[in-house]
């Protein structure tokens, strides 16, 4: 996928110009094909984050769950308090970090994260067992790191777009991103064997702006897209794993996942 239609910005304005502390991430699901018609539908003032000369970037996540999917099925029941954790790693950068996201009683979202050991990403070392412990308890969360282990491993690209406000309500300034070769893997400690899903003919684009929806989500809804509910780490798991109670993520299943699996 090229976005070479779209002048370039540095990670450093885009981290200047949208951090987007408060915002609302709206997700959709789209076919591949149809990329290069919505993104030339965007404004000509639209950027792409540009390192290097590449535009498109590796991505691998890690994600750790307990023996019995504690986390994993806290979010397939939607509790009110559930927790995520993964390493993300930047491949072409070659650094990491490890990510603690928690929910806590008022349904408040918080991630911590802590850089990481680029060649340990797929392991909790001392520090990141520490790390762990100490979030999850300050969370409230009574739970032993040490039980935790890699379950699943995600791989894509992703491009990441700015989209500059024109200073009224009906425009906010907003960011997107496009993963694309998107693929799973399940660590053969799970279930006793590995298992891998490719999913190379759609995108998951994330639309993320304040309250009022953003440009990218207008030209969205345009080519019939709506949010979709998905999570890489809740979906692919229950793609990967049939059985498993997955009633929230059951049509992104059945129409994008399941086919590929």
């Amino acid at each position: 996928m090229s976005f070479g239609a779209f002048e370039p910005i540095s990670l450093e304005e885009l981290t200047a110009r949208a951090a987007l502390q408060t915002r609302v991430d709206r997700k959709y699901v789209v076919p591949v094909g149809e990329l290069p018609g919505i993104l030339s539908q965007l404004g000509a003032e639209t950027r792409v984050l540009d390192m290097g000369g590449v535009r498109a970037f590796r991505y691998e996540s890690v994600y750790f769950d307990t023996p019995e999917l504690t986390s994993y099925r806290m979010a397939a029941h939607a509790r009110r308090r559930r927790f995520k954790m993964r390493t993300r790693a930047y491949v072409d950068a070659a650094t990491a970090y490890l990510e603690v996201k928690t929910r806590g009683a008022r349904s408040a979202t918080v991630k911590e994260r802590l850089e990481y050991a680029f060649d340990e990403r797929s392991e909790l070392n001392d520090d990141g067992l520490v790390y762990a412990h100490d979030t999850l308890d300050g969370a409230g969360f009574d739970l032993e790191p040490e039980r935790l282990r890699r379950t699943v491993v995600t791989r894509y690209r992703r491009a990441t777009l700015f989209v500059p406000g024109d200073g009224r309500d009906a425009h906010p300034e907003s960011r997107a991103t496009v993963d694309t070769q998107l693929a799973w893997e399940l660590d053969p400690a799970v279930t006793g064997r590995g298992r891998r899903v490719e999913t190379p003919g759609i995108a998951i684009v994330e639309t993320k702006s304040g309250s009022r929806p953003s440009g990218v989500d207008r030209v969205l809804w345009a080519h019939g897209h709506r949010p979709s509910t998905i999570s890489k780490y809740g979906t692919g798991l229950a793609a990967l794993v049939p059985g498993l109670p997955a009633n929230k993520w059951s049509r992104v299943l059945r129409r994008h996942f399941l086919p590929a699996a």
